[in-house]
């Protein structure tokens, strides 16, 4: 009676046991996928960053001297200075150079990609105190990802398309972001402006409409 107890016994927890392990070996898999990912993207980061780095850093000393030179600004004024969240709600300070020409506003904050505080490619960085990143709407995921130079959301807004919440668009990116996506976005952050400049070139002095254009009076997104 006792061994049947037993055998009773041992077929009832068997299964959970089983179930048990499997779900362990599913989240092993999980954290060890997304440690890959992450350790790829950082590679993507530093690698390509550098890269990029010595590149424009021509292009960045002569954008500075020339902000100096023409703003008779004191060594170091030429940088706008922000405090941002990064990986983790850590906070840094986002330097950048004070002007939108040729991008060099983004390029100039290439260093923070190679010290690993932004990421070439993730959401917007936000201000401490900005409710997306404390207030009730704000979403997990922000803590979990690099912000970045560029994102799915800032190549989205320049197409014009006007029903495309960057809220959304970011939180999007954070579940399915990876390398592939991260090359595609880095490839629209180069080509869109390009084909603006191209059409500017084409066609001085020509308005070019987009959707925003022809929105209603009172027109909103959240509708």
């Amino acid at each position: 009676m006792q061994h049947a107890k037993q055998t009773a016994v041992h077929r009832t927890t068997r299964p959970a046991a089983t179930l048990a392990a499997q779900a362990a070996s599913r989240a092993a898999e999980l954290v060890m996928t997304r440690l890959a990912a992450t350790t790829v993207k950082r590679s993507l980061d530093l690698a390509l960053g550098s890269v990029l780095l010595v590149l424009a850093a021509p292009a960045l000393a002569l954008g500075a001297l020339a902000l100096a030179l023409r703003a008779g600004l004191r060594p170091g004024g030429v940088l706008s200075r922000e405090i941002r969240t990064g990986l983790g709600g850590r906070t840094f300070e986002l330097r950048s150079l004070r002007t939108r020409r040729l991008r060099l506003d983004l390029l100039s904050r290439l260093p923070h990609v190679v010290r690993g505080e932004l990421s070439l490619v993730g959401p917007a960085p936000r201000a401490p105190d900005d409710p997306e990143v404390c207030g009730p709407a704000a979403g997990r995921w922000r803590r979990e990802v690099r912000p970045g130079l560029t994102g799915l959301a800032q190549v989205r807004a320049r197409s014009g398309m006007p029903w495309d919440e960057p809220a959304l668009l970011d939180a999007h990116y954070a579940e399915h972001h990876g390398t592939g996506l991260d090359l595609v976005i880095l490839a629209q952050s180069v080509h869109i402006p390009m084909r603006a400049a191209l059409r500017g070139v084409a066609h001085p002095g020509k308005a070019h409409l987009s959707d925003t254009d022809h929105r209603l009076p009172g027109y909103s997104v959240a509708e």
